[in-house]
């Protein structure tokens, strides 16, 4: 058991009345309850608890009526080692993902005018119109039983942290065409685990749904979908819009296997399959306002597995600090203060540690050292691979920071380019993108505008069609890694693909004032 939830990052899921070939044989009620005794047993051995996830009766030669049982064991938390999915919510304006969000991690309904939507706005204008504009985090947690941990019986964030041993990290992103830029870098640069599409059951897949669909299909963030508001409209209507996305779905571009979850016991199913296979595509209809189906949304949530096991984040600890800046704010009394992701595929990073952050305009790194760490408000001593957390720099000169830098080891000689090669699929574009033609490009956290320098092969492209180009940046070099997936778009114009080839400018550099210091 201490193996398997070592492997499930903290979870696992035992199936109970299971013959090891996957026949269900059953057990009787005394010999299953003297088993989930055993089990739970075992579970108190190892620190964990354990929640009955589904019960059932099988039909097997005998008088006896036979069950067979599914439990989800989870550890107790401890040395804030909470397990942490981040799940990025898209879908249309006015299609109720702020007002879900809202529901979902303040534990109160919603009065059909947008109440609980309040406390995620950031900005005033924001509560003026009800729209979305600046990316928000929200968080919800789940305790070792299963059971749900939010601000309904939490003052503060620091107080879910305390007592949920599984977190789920809402980043909710704008709706409005106005903004898609910012849910382009909400998307590429936070790198989600997950994304969940809510469409309105009274107006369907309408304005940037279709989009959104694409932009997490194209950087490969597995997708489930909730139908909200199904409280204004008839039965007819929402069955309509089901099948409305079922038939996207299903549409040779996207591929995917629509599953309609009606009770707890689809959601289990649900939840793991959704994990093994990145083709199943959950699909909820629910009500913020009357709160029909929410729990529903609630277990899928629960059991929803991490994608990398322990193993792997063991493999990632041992490699040098990479750390992606997507926030810079000044907080008083703190200094300067940076918030964004330790990438995936790297380390892990400590208070006091030294390293170099850059490139600046000139393309030089400059030397700093993180004072304190804090992840979803509350202190951290040491920050793992692929999560998101804010690092305060001291004295730090600010005016030195901005958006789309890195933090990374002085030892890890990064590569600074001005210009770079990708293989590009052109996937929309009104007449023909020849060389110099100018796109903002988004790569992780970068997002620059780049000018077209060479389409190798061809003249010009147009839409559908497959290139090499070479981009280079306009206004200064950036960090760049060969593989990085790389979304463009200009107007109407839209392109996806990834970093073939960097052509590095200058190889990594202190700042000249820093070095006399040495």
């Amino acid at each position: 058991m201490k193996w398997r939830l070592q492997e499930g990052r903290g979870e696992a899921v035992y199936q109970i009345g299971v013959e090891d070939n996957g026949m269900l044989a059953g057990l009787s009620e005394e010999d299953l309850r003297t088993s989930l005794n055993t089990l739970h047993k075992l579970a108190e051995k190892v620190g964990a608890d354990i929640t009955i996830l589904r019960e059932r009766e099988v039909d097997f030669d005998s008088d006896v009526p036979r069950k067979i049982a599914e439990v989800l064991i989870r550890k107790v938390p401890d040395d804030q080692q909470f397990l942490d999915l981040r799940v990025a919510v898209l879908g249309n304006v006015d299609s109720g993902k702020s007002t879900l969000l809202g529901v979902l991690t303040q534990g109160e309904l919603d009065n059909g005018r947008g109440r609980t939507r309040l406390n995620l706005f950031r900005h005033l204008h924001e509560i003026q119109t009800g729209r979305t504009s600046s990316i928000s985090f929200e968080i919800l947690g789940f305790n070792s039983k299963g059971e749900v941990v939010n601000y309904s019986d939490s003052r503060t964030a620091e107080e879910i942290c305390e007592s949920a041993s599984k977190m789920i990290t809402f980043i909710d992103l704008a709706g409005h065409h106005k903004y898609l830029k910012t849910t382009i870098f909400g998307l590429t640069s936070y790198c989600p685990d997950f994304a969940m599409l809510v469409v309105s059951a009274n107006t369907g897949i309408a304005g940037t749904t279709r989009e959104h669909l694409g932009l997490a299909m194209a950087l490969k963030v597995p997708i489930f979908i909730v139908i909200s508001k199904v409280d204004l409209c008839t039965h007819a209507t929402v069955e309509r819009t089901v099948r409305q996305l079922e038939r996207v779905l299903k549409q040779p571009g996207c591929n995917k296997v629509p599953m309609v979850v009606s009770g707890t016991d689809d959601a289990v199913a649900a939840a793991q399959q959704f994990a093994q296979s990145p083709n199943i595509t959950p699909i909820f209809t629910l009500s913020s306002v009357s709160g029909e189906s929410l729990d529903l949304l609630k277990v899928f949530f629960n059991i929803l597995p991490p994608l990398s096991n322990s193993k792997e984040q063991e493999e990632l600890m041992q490699q040098l600090t990479e750390f992606q800046v997507d926030e810079i704010y000044t907080v008083p009394e703190v200094g300067t203060v940076v918030g964004g992701t330790l990438y995936r595929s790297v380390g892990i990073c400590r208070e006091g540690d030294d390293l170099v952050v850059g490139p600046a305009d000139s393309g030089y790194f400059h030397k700093l050292t993180i004072g304190s760490i804090q992840r979803n408000r509350s202190a951290c001593r040491v920050l793992r691979a692929g999560q998101a957390a804010t690092l305060a720099l001291g004295n730090f000169d600010r005016s030195l920071l901005r958006r789309g830098m890195v933090i990374v080891s002085p030892e890890m000689d990064p590569t600074i380019c001005w210009m770079f090669e990708a293989e590009i699929v052109l996937l929309f574009h009104a007449k023909t993108f020849h060389k110099g033609f100018q796109v903002t490009v988004h790569i992780g956290n970068v997002r620059q505008t780049a000018t077209v320098e060479a389409v190798y092969g061809k003249e010009e492209l147009r839409t559908g069609e497959k290139a090499v180009v070479l981009f280079k940046f306009i206004k200064h070099p950036e960090y760049l890694k060969v593989g990085a997936k790389v979304l463009f778009r200009e107007s109407v114009t839209k392109g996806i693909g990834h970093i073939t080839k960097l052509q590095p400018t200058a190889q990594y550099r202190l700042s000249h004032s820093e070095d006399d210091e040495a």
